[in-house]
């Protein structure tokens, strides 16, 4: 039986996460404000602290400082309505055990605050300001979900994989992690394999000697070991050579890689980042991408949604690109109500990037004025309609069949049965909890299994 302080100024989340802790055995004290709860410390010692960001008074982040030194090494776990990517990165770098976005579903926060007792005691973390540089713009819950993943990585050293559409931000995210990371002081270079010529591909990342080549007239550094110190994105990660993935997988597990023509390896200080949109799954089970390779730099994955998937965001990015182009200008146009209904009602084939052209090409027409449904572009034409769940999963079963044809011994993961219930679930789940606004108990409900069953589940595909 454990202690726990909750500060939140809402009735019904101490109420309701109060009495889930209680059912897990806890006492529980709660407070409506930073200092009613750090009064509480004075005469109480608690063993965890669940705090809300906005207060009356003094706000969670400004008080955690106080919490540290009243309860030192007792784990904070920072709750939030109205994340931000500055915000959980200051949860975090401030020293937060994690970081929980409301609605939460009162199982998952339960398991947070269990794990957090059961956790070492942590040191106090030195002082790190944030740098938000350029802003990842949004509001939803799949970017405060974002925010929170950043947040948790950035300070780490382990290879992220970031998976999404073109144009959906991944570089953007690349940087914040960088920026965010101990690598800041360090440079960041990004890659974009695809753009590389493949006869020259493996010099440029891993540089030369001389002679190695014709026209290898001295010794290289290639970029990997240029970036030392800092972080490199390796983006379109599945448009990688088969030969090439040797070498990357031998930076990634020996931090090493020998220069073309080199005798000799050279040691390799960066943190890799690798991003790309397109599946990888599907590569590896057509054998073009490999499956350690894959594992090595996917430790931590996050996953970009479309800008269709996230329209309560279209407005803020709108008006953030409109301000930036106009910077500096004596008259600014503005965004009338029926452009932003236009804005929200395109399907966006071309996610983050094709609303920034748009807003652009109207800023121009529009000249100073309040910007209409005219000034805007016609929707960017796309090549291919996005793939629909139903789509992505007939291609894998397509993409099994042709393998199963070339090797009919059953492989050791499971039969074609299991195989395609890992695919279809996924999907379903995620899709049935954003419709429950993350409540696992109406979701499990809803599917008509226990909720312990579904955790298992979630927690099988590594779903938040």
């Amino acid at each position: 039986m454990s202690e726990i302080l909750i500060v939140d100024d809402e009735a019904s989340i101490c109420w309701a996460l109060g009495e889930a802790l209680r059912d897990e055995g806890h006492r529980v004290q709660t407070a409506a404000s930073a200092e009613e709860g750090l009064e509480a410390a004075v005469s109480r010692r608690f063993d965890a602290v669940v705090l809300d960001v906005r207060l009356p008074g003094m706000d969670g982040l400004e008080a955690m400082g106080a919490f540290r030194e009243r309860l030192a090494g007792v784990p904070i776990i920072v709750i939030t309505a109205f994340g931000s990517l500055e915000t959980a990165v200051r949860a975090v770098t401030a020293g937060a055990y994690d970081y929980l976005i409301k609605p939460f579903d009162l199982d998952q926060a339960a398991e947070v605050i269990n794990r957090a007792l059961e956790a070492p005691v942590a040191p106090a973390p030195a002082p790190s300001p944030s740098d938000p540089g350029e802003a990842l713009i949004g509001q939803s819950p799949a970017m405060q979900r974002l925010y929170r993943a950043i947040a948790l990585v950035a300070p780490t050293e382990v290879s992220v994989l970031i998976t999404g559409e073109s144009g959906t931000g991944k570089e953007l995210v690349a940087r914040a992690i960088h920026r965010n990371g101990a690598r800041k002081d360090g440079p960041f270079t990004p890659v974009c394999l695809s753009a590389l010529s493949p006869s020259l591909i493996e010099s440029e990342l891993f540089g030369h000697v001389r002679g190695a080549f014709t026209g290898a007239g001295g010794d290289r550094q290639g970029l990997l070991e240029l970036s030392s110190g800092g972080s490199v994105l390796l983006d379109e990660i599945g448009d990688t050579p088969p030969q090439l993935q040797v070498k990357l997988l031998r930076v990634l597990e020996q931090r090493e890689a020998t220069p073309v023509g080199g005798a000799r390896p050279r040691a390799i200080d960066v943190r890799v980042i690798a991003a790309t949109n397109r599946p990888l799954e599907e590569l590896m089970a057509e054998g073009e991408f490999r499956e350690d390779l894959f594992f090595r730099l996917g430790v931590f994955q996050i996953h970009l949604p479309p800008l269709r998937d996230r329209r309560e965001d279209i407005p803020a990015l709108a008006r953030h690109f409109l301000a930036r182009f106009q910077g500096g200008r004596a008259a600014h146009s503005t965004l009338s109500e029926p452009v932003v209904q236009e804005l929200r009602s395109r399907s966006w084939s071309g996610n983050v990037r094709e609303l920034r052209n748009t807003i652009e090409h109207a800023a121009i027409v529009a000249r100073g004025r309040a910007i209409l449904p005219s000034d805007l572009p016609p929707p960017q034409p796309s090549s291919k309609a996005p793939a629909t769940t139903e789509a992505r999963i007939q291609d894998q079963l397509a993409a099994w069949t042709r393998q199963a044809r070339r090797s009919p011994t059953p492989e050791a993961e499971g039969s074609l049965h299991d195989r395609f219930l890992e695919l279809t679930e996924p999907p379903l789940l995620r899709s049935l909890l954003e419709e429950c606004a993350g409540n696992r108990a109406a979701a499990a409900q809803i599917l008509g299994i226990h909720r312990g069953t579904l955790r298992e589940k979630l927690r099988k595909y590594g779903i938040e």
